[in-house]
């Protein structure tokens, strides 16, 4: 079984206009998308489009207009043929995310991980907003070292403390024993935001499910928990605020439709 799970520490360091820095930690699920209904048939607290301590639900994901009831995979296949990007029969693709936890996910960001006969073709980073909304980035190619890099217009809002005319800079790295990827914002001279998680591969048994409910408890709500504890830290600090109304034109390629809920992702 291709599947897995990571123990990760997360860091964002905020330079301007107020430094900002935080560390936390959290695990993750690496799932073979051709191996969900497996894990979910051998793993006794993992289950599919159903409740359980912790679940995947292929609604949570990529979705697009006329596939709704489609897997993420189809889903991912048939947004990356409009990109212009065909994937080869037999491709594999893994995708690294956060459960739900007794029904309950934010991610704050995902990312899809497609190869073939062990050569890595694609990768695809999903960032998610508090609004329901995500955004797909595509990462076309990887170097030499396995990485795949993007620099690309953010044009999405993600945090009320972030203009959308940034640039995100996309490092991610194959997983393998190691997860190590990197999300960086830039403004036109200089960096703004440093971001990176790194994980160590666990393999994905009940048994280290069942302890990391008690190492990580309520894994999800902390998540959300901490976006809305470091926002009102930036807004005591004084940053300025974006509101998500004010710039339409700098929303693009969204996914999801927008709830009333505000957008706090620090």
């Amino acid at each position: 079984m291709n599947s897995c799970l990571y123990q990760c520490h997360v860091m964002h360091h905020r330079l301007t206009p107020k430094v900002h820095h935080f560390r936390h930690r959290l695990f993750m699920f690496a799932l073979d998308l051709d191996e969900v209904d497996e894990v979910a048939s051998r793993i006794s607290l993992f289950s599919r489009n159903r409740a359980n301590l912790y679940s995947f639900r292929d609604r949570d994901h990529m979705t697009l207009p006329g596939l709704v009831d489609a897997t993420t995979k189809e889903n991912l296949v048939a947004w990356l043929a409009g990109e212009g990007v065909q994937l080869p029969a037999g491709a594999r693709i893994t995708l690294v995310t956060l459960p739900r936890v007794l029904g309950y996910v934010f991610n704050p960001v995902s990312f899809y991980f497609c190869a073939a006969a062990g050569t890595p073709l694609c990768a695809v980073a999903e960032v998610g907003n508090t609004f329901g909304e995500m955004k797909p980035y595509l990462l076309r190619q990887a170097s030499t070292d396995d990485v795949f890099r993007l620099s690309a217009p953010k044009h999405f809002y993600v945090s009320p403390f972030s203009p959308l005319d940034l640039t995100f800079e996309f490092a991610l790295r194959v997983p393998d024993a190691k997860l190590n990827v990197h999300i960086d914002e830039r403004a036109a001279d200089a960096p703004v935001l440093f971001s990176a998680l790194t994980g160590t591969r666990v393999p994905l048994t009940t048994a280290n499910l069942a302890w990391f409910a008690i190492k990580y408890p309520l894994l999800t709500l902390k998540v959300i928990g901490l976006i809305h504890l470091h926002a009102a830290l930036l807004w005591l600090k004084g940053l300025p605020w974006h509101r998500k109304a004010a710039n339409p034109s700098l929303q693009r390629d969204l996914l999801g439709a927008a709830r009333s809920v505000p957008g706090t992702i620090p």
